[in-house]
């Protein structure tokens, strides 16, 4: 019998012979928890569960209710999708690639000779529900990094090829799914048979892989296209494909070669352009008094809403900004969560009648005293910040409950003119590896706590699950009413925010419960080059974020 080890589970403390697999714990503790598990956290680094207990540990259970374990459930099932794809029509000469989340899954298509039916999607769900059953291990393997360019040019996916040129790390793991190998950036599920919950969709020009939420890891639950949404990253899409940068390797290949800056100043020039056409559509609609803007967290709301100002007025109309964060209730009054916590989230924090009571006095042609609140002191406070509106002028209202009817009840549907705005990540690593927009807005908010706020990298991701169950419940329900959806992720944006971003996730402890985060996105900018931030131009929305800007935010 060999050396045994202290393995620290929760409240428990066993002891296991050296070499034990976590797959073997998992199975004996699977009884405690209600989804499956799927990895482990093992003194704050995540482990796949074919390894071995090697030392004392303390390992803490990861299921798809985890954010870690969401991904890898998502990532183990593309692979599966895909395999599933090249098993159903007897060949590997067209691509599946992977692009962006549609509802709570992936939208797809396909690159090739393969048209997507309907028939040849319930032939490939067939061949999935059978690779399931069959418990097919994802196997790894490392392979030198300096290889494995030419590996994945010989299996002709030249996006990986090109990505893997680019990182610096000595090694590279592979996952093989039986006859099919692939490169995925993140960690594994142990087998096929935990990847139960799927549906294929045909939808637009491609299909979606239809997952589960992290809310109910057990249920595929129905398909909800947000076709708005879609076409703003399709337009976005097509942005990236026509300056030939819709993937990392492609980007990496043009700051290389020094092309970057006028790749930029393109990128700014098509946004400009369509802020403009927002712009026009609103000076054609004379109705239209109230623009309403709304978007989730680190979407670039408060620069969007500077440069809106700029367009309306260079289309003969006079704007005036307001925040509604002007209308807070005054911190004693503000709900608070169930943790007990100030919940500013939600739209209850808002003083709606006296911010319905403002507008409709404006829409009358009233002159208004607006309240400018204080964050300091928490209390609502005046200052003689007077608005009348004449004929030509409209009002730019700006938060994150501005697409909610409930926010504006009393003004009339008429006079509004909804925007919403997020940073719909268009980039991806390559055909089957996703960078999601999630990640890109925690990256800015990371960068911009830091710079404006005081905050750490450690503290913003600490409350980034707040925030998002809060965009998942006040905004993201919305964001089909809008009239218009603007994209303000910029798709070399991450090439820039790494130099700001790397040393504060460098600088989190490893005891820290957010090290596994933050070691998770270093490992990502380990495949991307800086562009250095003097390329940005001041009135950029990256601005906002990397400070330096003419709006002084």
């Amino acid at each position: 019998m060999g050396r045994e080890f202290d393995v620290f589970i929760n409240d428990d403390k066993i002891s296991v012979e050296e070499g034990t697999r976590y797959i073997e714990l998992a199975k004996k503790y699977q009884k405690d928890y209600e989804n499956d598990i799927l990895l482990v956290l093992e003194d704050g680094a995540l482990k796949e569960l074919h390894k071995k207990v090697n030392n004392n540990v303390n390992i803490k259970f990861v299921t798809a209710e985890d954010n870690d374990g969401l991904s890898t459930y998502r990532r183990s099932m593309s692979m599966l999708m895909i395999k599933a794809f090249y098993d159903v029509v007897g060949s590997r000469d067209f691509s599946v690639i992977i692009h962006f989340s549609v509802s709570s899954g992936y939208f797809c298509t396909v690159d090739g000779f393969v048209e997507i039916t309907d028939e040849l999607l319930k032939k490939v769900e067939a061949r999935m529900t059978e690779l399931v059953k069959m418990a097919f291990p994802f196997e790894k393997k490392t392979i030198k990094t300096q290889e494995a360019p030419k590996f994945f040019k010989e299996a002709k996916m030249e996006h990986k090829a090109s990505l893997l040129k680019y990182r610096s790390a000595s090694t590279t793991n592979v996952y093989r799914l039986d006859d099919f190998t692939d490169y995925y950036y993140g960690f594994m599920v142990h087998d096929t048979s935990y990847l139960k919950w799927f549906k294929l969709y045909k939808y637009q020009d491609g299909f979606v892989l239809q997952m589960p939420p992290k809310t109910a890891p057990k249920v595929t639950g129905e398909f909800k296209p947000s076709d708005k949404v879609y076409r703003s990253l399709k337009e976005s899409e097509e942005w990236a494909n026509m300056l030939g940068s819709n993937t990392v390797g492609k980007l990496n290949d043009i700051i290389v070669n020094g092309d970057f800056q006028d790749f930029i100043l393109v990128q700014e020039a098509l946004q400009e352009a369509k802020l403009a056409k927002i712009a026009g559509m609103i000076k054609e609609q004379k109705s239209k008094r109230f623009i309403m803007i709304a978007g989730p967290s680190s979407s670039g709301k408060t620069t969007f809403s500077r440069r809106m100002c700029i367009q309306l007025l260079a289309h003969g109309l006079k704007p005036h900004a307001i925040s509604v964060d002007n209308y807070y209730l005054n911190r004693e009054d503000t709900p608070r969560d169930e943790f007990g916590n100030y919940d500013f989230e939600n739209i209850t924090a808002i003083d709606i009648e006296l911010f319905n009571r403002d507008m409709e006095a404006l829409l009358r042609g009233e002159r208004i005293n607006m309240p400018q609140f204080n964050f300091v002191t928490g209390k609502r406070e005046y200052h003689d910040d007077y608005v009348q509106l004449e004929e030509n002028d409209v009002l730019v209202i700006e938060g994150i409950h501005c697409l909610n009817d409930e926010m504006s009840k009393n003004i009339p549907v008429e006079s509004k003119f909804k925007i919403y705005i997020s940073a719909l990540m268009m980039l991806n690593l390559d055909e089957h590896n996703r960078i999601s927009t999630t990640d890109g807005r925690l990256i800015r908010r990371i960068v911009r706590d830091a710079r404006s706020r005081g905050k750490g990298a450690a503290g913003t991701i600490k409350m980034w699950d707040m925030v998002r169950r809060g965009e998942e419940k006040f905004i993201f329900p919305y964001q089909e009413s809008a009239d218009v959806v603007f994209n303000s992720s910029m798709i070399h944006e991450l090439f820039i925010m790494r130099q700001y971003a790397r040393p504060l996730l460098l600088g989190i402890e490893k005891n820290a419960p957010e090290y596994s985060e933050a070691k998770r996105l270093l490992k990502f900018f380990d495949y991307i080059v800086d562009i250095p931030a003097t390329a940005v131009p001041a009135n950029s929305i990256l601005r906002e974020f990397i400070g330096g800007g003419c709006f002084n935010l």
